[in-house]
């Protein structure tokens, strides 16, 4: 999300610099970097109010003097006749339909609206699609406009399970596959909601007569949608991340003033409809345990003019939440919002004395089990301790950050079975997994936390000549753990794969373990990998196919086998991913040695071709080729 500094601070009546904003900004917990007098926001999903200019004001009201007050329209407006039907009230309580017919398409725009898209550097569409967007990025809530001419017959809202083509207004065709939320006329998709409207209804450089929607979605409705079809979607980044229900009358007042400012409008009228009163949240006033949470000690006033200022109205010694705040529901929360406005930097630091020379020998044991997996092959892994999956003893946390997942794990072992299934799915054939983490869960109305070490495993059991042949099983893993910590208890067992979507056949092996069982002995091992010197930059996972080339040489002059084999591991290409050896046979009788070695290469960018492999296996045998004593069999 972008915001213009010269949008912003134009409402603040200190103009404070852009520098002076961005540290407001960093201490409100907004994560920003800024390029060009922009700040480029990068907000946690639990903060969709804060996805516009309004928003981001809002929370700056606490240091300055704003203003939020946008001029609208304010006029009594008719009653909008529409056929219109809503089948899943649960997904969309509530919803506004604005029809506007104007005189004649503005020439030129409004400085406000003109400098919209010159300083985001944004293209323009058409009139009433260029004031959708500008209000969304005023006030966060975004709404669609549909040609009001091409709509004929009902308007139907529903969640539908169904399989149908659908194109985009962005011209793009996509599959609409399982359930999907979607606006209807004649039973044809039209809109998928929240997301992106249709190419046939879509709004044009002619439209003078518009439908505007206006709608509030659950979250959980359109979260994932956007990936799934692959499309950039500002609309679905906003609602994910929740739009205030009830702004939707201050919005379409506002869309209708700018239009107002542009033209003259000949007709227009409005109707709205609410299946579901809105949730109205009411939290005690409690300053001593607001103190007590943050260690401050703060009075009560000062306490209650900091809410105030943030929005929240204190009514009858309870603080009454924003409809815009669906974050807020507990002292944790409210007392989350004091500590952002005090700043964590200010508040007064707890110092606590660790002798030196003394490690807690569960952080010694630890690494020690983490060296001992790392040279055995396996990587670490670390997951999110939050899931969707609800268990009898599972922990739900008051204000998740992802609505989808608001359980504490209380296994590591369902995190690294979605690990592996993500690698088997990206063809990776040898896959040695682990991760040592806390689980939590409740028992008798207490909670509890353990400290486990899970593996898991399946396909190869190595890339290299011993275990290239080899399958992972929960033999060749006892076998592997007790020859080097014999005295600890692994309890390995084969995962069914029998309700996961997977057409691999290869055995699941894991185990589940907790550190406290662990001995003393587990210290004496010696471990062979070593951290790395510097800082090793992430590289995304390719999702795009790769190809497997294998060759097989013949060594009769051994003095250059040691010369041979670095220059093939050594060999490096942006395409080539991995080279190892996959076999190796002494033949002492012919004195000559046979190894293979397995080339992988893959492209980030597109699917590889045989042409691009071919090249460079080219370079790596015709340098090979120079080399006396060294043959590729089979090779014409």
């Amino acid at each position: 999300m972008k915001i213009a500094y010269k949008h912003l601070v134009k409402n603040i009546i200190a103009n404070p610099s852009i520098d002076e904003i961005s540290d407001r900004l960093f201490q409100l917990g907004h994560e920003h970097e800024i390029e060009n007098d922009i700040f480029n926001m990068e907000f946690t999903p639990n903060r969709g109010d804060c996805l516009s200019i309004n928003g981001l004001l809002r929370d700056l009201s606490v240091f300055y003097n704003v203003n939020t007050n946008q001029e609208i329209y304010n006029h009594k407006l008719n009653k909008l006749d529409i056929d219109f039907e809503n089948l899943s009230q649960d997904i969309c309580p509530q919803i506004s339909f604005l029809k506007i017919e104007i005189e004649s398409i503005p020439n030129k725009y409004k400085d406000y609206l003109n400098d919209y898209f010159k300083d985001l550097n944004l293209n323009k569409n058409n009139f009433f699609t260029d004031i959708s967007n500008y209000v969304s990025y005023e006030n966060g809530q975004p709404t669609h406009c549909y040609d009001a001419d091409k709509i004929n017959g009902k308007l139907v809202f529903q969640e539908l399970d169904t399989e149908q083509e659908f194109e985009t207004l962005l011209e793009k065709k996509i599959n609409l596959i399982g359930r999907n939320n979607v606006f209807l006329s004649n039973d044809k998709v039209i809109n998928l909601a929240g997301v992106v409207g249709g190419k046939e209804t879509s709004c044009s450089s002619d439209t003078k007569t518009v439908l505007v929607e206006c709608a509030f979605f659950k979250p959980e409705a359109i979260i994932g949608k956007s990936v799934k079809y692959d499309i950039q979607s500002e609309a679905s980044y906003k609602f994910e991340r929740f739009v205030d229900p009830e702004c939707q009358e201050k919005t379409i007042r506002r869309f209708i003033k700018i239009v107002e400012e542009h033209t003259n409008i000949k007709d227009m009228s409005l109707i709205t409809y609410n299946y579901k009163k809105n949730k109205v949240t009411k939290i005690p006033v409690k300053t001593n345990v607001i103190n007590q949470i943050i260690g401050t000690n703060i009075s009560q006033d000062e306490y209650l003019t900091y809410l105030s200022k943030l929005g929240f109205v204190v009514n009858d010694e309870n603080i009454e939440v924003p409809s815009y705040r669906s974050d807020i529901e507990t002292q944790n929360d409210l007392a989350e919002e004091i500590a952002r406005v005090i700043g964590y930097d200010n508040i007064a630091r707890n110092e606590i004395t660790i002798p030196k020379g003394k490690i807690s020998n569960i952080y010694d044991m630890e690494n020690k089990l983490r060296f001992f997996l790392l040279d055995h092959g396996f990587y670490e892994v670390i997951n999110s301790p939050f899931v969707g999956i609800n268990t009898s003893n599972s922990i739900c946390v008051d204000n998740p950050l992802d609505s989808n997942k608001k359980y504490l794990r209380s296994n590591l072992t369902q995190s690294l079975l979605e690990n592996l299934l993500f690698n088997e799915r990206r063809q990776k054939d040898s896959i040695k997994l682990f991760e040592i983490s806390d689980i939590y869960n409740i028992k008798d109305n207490k909670i509890n936390v353990s400290r486990k070490l899970a593996v898991i495993a399946s396909g190869r059991a190595g890339h290299n000549y011993k275990d290239f042949s080899k399958k992972i099983s929960k033999k060749y893993l006892d076998a592997l753990f007790k020859e080097s910590l014999p005295n600890e208890d692994f309890e390995f067992k084969v995962l069914s794969r029998e309700s996961l979507n997977t057409k691999v056949k290869n055995e699941i092996i894991s185990c589940e373990v907790d550190i406290a069982n662990f001995s003393t002995d587990v210290l004496s091992y010696s471990e062979i990998s070593k951290s790395p010197e510097s800082f090793i930059e992430y590289s995304p996972i390719s999702d795009l196919p790769y190809s497997i080339r294998d060759l097989s040489f013949s060594i009769k002059d051994f003095k250059e086998l040691d010369t041979f084999i670095e220059y093939i591991l050594e060999f490096k290409h942006k395409l080539l991913k991995e080279i190892y050896i996959f076999d190796y046979f002494n033949n002492e009788k012919n004195a000559e040695i046979k190894i293979g070695f397995r080339f992988i290469f893959q492209s980030a960018d597109s699917t590889i071709t045989e042409a691009q492999v071919n090249d460079i296996i080219s370079v790596i045998i015709d340098h090979i080729e120079e080399i006396d004593g060294i043959t590729i069999p089979g090779l014409t």
